[in-house]
C-alpha cells in the first residue's frame, strides 16, 4: 500500500511501538517510506526516534497544528488521549480536518466489549468513524500489561500491591508489541478495511495470578488488594487523576469485575503469524521498572 502514514501518540505505550513496527518491514528492513510520528512535543518524537521518522508536532486541541499533520497522509493510527474526554468538541473536528485533507483509512485503538460499555468516549469515536466516508479497521483491545509498569507502576514499586476493584475476575492481558503488530499491519497491508478486531493475549489471569508472577520475577512478595470501587476511585482523586478520568477508570474496571475482559481470542496470532507474548515475558522484558 502506498501513501503516507501519520501515528499520532507517537510517544504513547502503544503508539511508540506502532512507529517501530512500521519503521522496519518483518526481516527488519527498513521500509522506503518513512511513517509521521505526531505528538503534542516535536523535539522529544525527533529525540525518541531520531531520522527514522518523520516528525511533527500535533495537538487534537490546537487546529493549527492539522495541517501540517494530515499534509498527503492516506492512512493514519489514531489514539484518543487519556486526558480528552470531549469527543464531539476535540476529537471529531480533528477526524473532519483529516478527511477533508485526504486520509481514506483510520486505525483506530479501541476497547474490547465497547458494544457493553457505551459511556466511555471510545464508543463516539467509533460511532463517527463507521458513519464517515473513511474506512476503519478497530483495534479493540483488552487490558494492556504496560498498564501495570506506568499507571500502576508506584504502587507496585514502592507498596509492593496491585490496587484495582477487579474482584476474581480474570483478564486477558495483551502486551502493546502485540497490539502495535497488529495495528502495522492494518496500516501496510490490505484487508483490513472496515473490520473490527478483539485482541487479547493468549490467557487469561485473575490479579492473584498476576501478582504471584510479578512476585516471583522481582523477588519479592507482591499483594493483589481488591479495594472497592469507591476506595479506588478516591484513592485516584487523591493522587490527582482528573475526575472524567478517574470516572472513566472505574467504569471500565467494574465492567472489568463482570466479565468483560475474560474472553481469549486467536486474533493477534491469526493476523500477525506470531503468539501473543505471555504475561511471564512481559514482567521479565520490563522488570526494572519496578526496581528503580
Amino acid at each position: 500500500m502506498a501513501g503516507k502514514i501519520l501515528v499520532t501518540g507517537a510517544l504513547g505505550n502503544v503508539g511508540a511501538e506502532v512507529v517501530k513496527r512500521l519503521c522496519f518491514d518483518p526481516a527488519q528492513q527498513p521500509y522506503e517510506s518513512l511513517p509521521r510520528a505526531a505528538d503534542l512535543s516535536v523535539e522529544k518524537v525527533r529525540e525518541r526516534f531520531g531520522d527514522s521518522v518523520e516528525a511533527v508536532a500535533f495537538d487534537f486541541s490546537k487546529k493549527e497544528t492539522y495541517a501540517a499533520a494530515f499534509e498527503g497522509v492516506e492512512r493514519m493510527f489514531l489514539m484518543r488521549p487519556p486526558q480528552i474526554s470531549d469527543v464531539k468538541g476535540v476529537i471529531l473536528p480533528a477526524l473532519q480536518a483529516a478527511q477533508a485533507a485526504g486520509v481514506r483509512h483510520v486505525v483506530f485503538l479501541s476497547l474490547i466489549g465497547i458494544e457493553q460499555i457505551k459511556f466511555v468516549p471510545h464508543y463516539k469515536v467509533e460511532e463517527y468513524l463507521v458513519n464517515s466516508p473513511m474506512t476503519w479497521t478497530f483495534l479493540r483491545c483488552s487490558f494492556f500489561m504496560q498498564n501495570l509498569n506506568t499507571i500502576h507502576r508506584q504502587e507496585i514499586r514502592d507498596q509492593n500491591e496491585i490496587f484495582v476493584p477487579v474482584g476474581e475476575a480474570r483478564t486477558s492481558f495483551i502486551d502493546a508489541r502485540d497490539i502495535a503488530a497488529v495495528a502495522a499491519a492494518a496500516l501496510r497491508q490490505p484487508g483490513h478495511e472496515n473490520k473490527a478486531y478483539d485482541l487479547t493475549g493468549a490467557e487469561a489471569l485473575d490479579y492473584w495470578q498476576t501478582a504471584g508472577i510479578l512476585s516471583e520475577v522481582l523477588g519479592r512478595k507482591i499483594t493483589y488488594r481488591n479495594p472497592s470501587a469507591l476506595q479506588f476511585f478516591f484513592s485516584h482523586l487523591r493522587r490527582g487523576t482528573p475526575l472524567t478520568a478517574a470516572m472513566v477508570m472505574t467504569g471500565l474496571y467494574l465492567s472489568t469485575r463482570n466479565g468483560m475482559a475474560e474472553p481469549v481470542t486467536g486474533e493477534v496470532e491469526r493476523i500477525t503469524g506470531q503468539k501473543p507474548i505471555s504475561f511471564y515475558q512481559f514482567v521479565q522484558d520490563y522488570r526494572e521498572a519496578w526496581l528503580s
